[in-house]
């Protein structure tokens, strides 16, 4: 039980309760139009400003916040019990990491870098510039760890350290990394990506439209990661999964309609800097309604190294065969008409003819 606190049947879960002592704003919604443009708060914790985004779509599985640290500050020294994936906004700074103070790794980032702090390791992040404040997202699993064992004590004062995820190697976050095949697609294991808004992606044809992705395992985690682009004039297949997916756009412009089986779809536009989080098992689409390729990062749980469940969801295999994805020439005819209308709002032409013949 959280300190102080007394438990209730029917209440608020221990990790609600623990995020709305720290006394930041709280967003609840399906999505973040601009994560440049969220509303900060002081934030005595982590010694920055900062919101938490309890976004509807993450079932408590994982979460997020986003944090920034003032021109020439630091947050405070932290560890903690859950993983954490962290996509630099904007700014650029250093982080240092450690389980032994005299054996720290430090490295420096900037906007568009992605890395992983592992497991109950300390961390401090430092601002860079001066003049101008850093901000960062991250997605943890904190919900899944605080709920099971209700004690923040534990969670965040726990000095075991995971030495098979950490042991202090210097060059842990240089950025080396190994490339492997993972059923089809081309996976980067490492530890931090400098920008993942320019790295190197790669066909991808099960899921349409044309489009590239790279898989990312991040610091031995359980969570996990992948980068995707699709064409200009184009849109992917739609397709459903489990909850607390972050999709972070990287670049371009465009909308993505969701809509549990049955109900009504709902259309949300976005562009660099937006998060959608698609609730669980709602079917979900995303569309290229700009003149660059749409790229984005989704942040998320199960990682192909450290899977949490033997069977995954069919998101490469027809509804019709017993999957979760729907082949163009199933899907509904309202889809194609709402993707032609907002073309011909930037006065574009679409290219899915070529694509589904």
């Amino acid at each position: 039980m959280l300190k102080g606190q007394k438990a209730e049947l029917g209440g608020s879960t221990p990790y609600q309760k623990w995020i709305a002592s720290q006394g930041i704003p709280i967003l609840k919604e399906f999505y973040v139009k601009d994560l440049g443009a969220v509303e900060l708060a002081p934030w005595e914790w982590k010694g920055g400003l900062g919101a938490y985004l309890n976004l509807i779509g993450t079932g408590e599985s994982n979460d997020s916040y986003i944090c920034e640290i003032p021109p020439g500050e630091s947050l405070h020294p932290q560890r903690y019990l859950f993983e954490e994936m962290i996509y630099v906004v904007s700014g650029h700074g250093a982080t240092s990491v450690w389980n032994d103070e005299g054996r720290k790794s430090t490295f420096e980032w900037g906007a568009g870098s992605v890395f992983s702090p592992p497991l109950n390791t300390w961390r401090q992040h430092f601002n860079g510039s001066g003049s101008e404040p850093a901000r960062f997202f991250a997605v943890t699993s904190a919900p899944l760890v605080i709920n099971l064992f209700h004690n923040t004590d534990f969670v965040l004062d726990n000095r075991f350290s995971f030495d098979d995820r950490f042991s202090g190697p210097e060059d842990y976050f240089s950025g080396k990394g190994e490339q492997y095949d993972f059923r089809a697609i081309k996976v980067w294991d490492t530890n931090f990506i400098a920008d993942v808004r320019s790295i190197e992606l790669y066909t991808r044809e099960n899921r349409g439209a044309g489009g590239r992705f790279l898989g990312i395992e991040l610091s031995e985690n359980s969570m996990t990661a992948h980068i995707a682009e699709f064409p200009v004039g184009t849109y992917k297949k739609a397709h459903r999964h489990g909850p607390g997916a972050h999709v972070v756009i990287l670049g371009g412009k465009g909308f993505s309609l969701m809509w549990p089986g049955g109900s009504d779809i709902q259309q949300f536009d976005w562009h660099e800097r937006s998060v959608i989080v698609p609730p669980e098992m709602w079917f979900h689409q995303h569309f290229n309604s700009g003149s660059v390729p749409a790229r984005y990062l989704a942040l998320r749980w199960n990682s192909r190294k450290f899977p949490m469940k033997e069977k995954g969801f069919g998101t490469d295999k027809s509804v019709k065969e017993g999957g979760d994805q729907i082949e163009y020439e199933d899907e509904d005819p309202r889809i194609r008409e709402i993707f032609e209308q907002e073309l011909a709002k930037e006065g574009l032409q679409s290219k899915m003819a070529a694509v589904t013949g």
